[in-house]
């Protein structure tokens, strides 16, 4: 039997009919099938101020922060919309999952070090949905969005176990095609 793992999710998408919905609550279910424990932060819903102007962080942030320093991963389900994802969620980035908290760096020469990440041990899993076909992102975009978030992001905060999983065209493929996607989450979960 696997240990239980408890897992912060963090939603980011507006519309509750979307495939990102349908992921969540497919991820969640399976998931909890499995004995694990989730922990869903929708970003919508609480109305996340993404807007970082150089304040402390307050009481949502370290809210955040806590439950993520209790969990074992953080997942993130987001559309990637301009090759990014949704601004509210590039916020919570900024300000959750920041120095000093997330990553300090250690000074080499001058103003110049390497990261130190703070959340080693944990674990990263990440659905984005793209309108765009798999080629169009591979070949012109150079897989973007899937290297900030691994190197940029989860490598910086020293989490190395990442598993990105991407799902293309959405809004253009079949129900059956999207039902192949829905078990790709149940794969996924079962394997946390």
């Amino acid at each position: 039997m696997l240990k239980s793992k408890k897992i912060f999710l963090v939603f980011s998408h507006y519309n509750e009919d979307s495939f990102n919905a349908a992921i969540r609550d497919t991820f969640i279910k399976s998931l909890k099938d499995k004995g694990h424990e989730v922990d869903c932060v929708d970003l919508y819903k609480e109305k996340f101020n993404p807007v970082f102007a150089g304040e402390k962080p307050d009481d949502v942030v370290l809210n955040h922060r806590d439950r993520i320093e209790k969990s074992d991963v953080i997942s993130i389900i987001a559309p990637i919309w301009n090759f990014r994802l949704p601004a509210i969620a590039e916020g919570w980035i900024d300000k959750v999952l920041a120095p000093p908290w997330a990553f300090t760096f250690k000074k080499l020469i001058g103003n110049y070090g390497y990261p130190i990440g703070n959340l080693k041990g944990k674990k990263a899993v990440i659905f984005c949905t793209y309108g765009s076909p798999q080629f169009a992102i591979r070949t012109f975009f150079l897989n973007m969005p899937t290297k900030r978030l691994k190197r940029g992001v989860f490598n910086l905060c020293g989490i190395r176990d990442i598993v990105y999983k991407r799902f293309f065209s959405v809004p253009f493929v079949s129900d059956e095609k999207r039902k192949k996607f829905l078990n790709e989450v149940v794969d996924t979960a079962d394997k946390i």
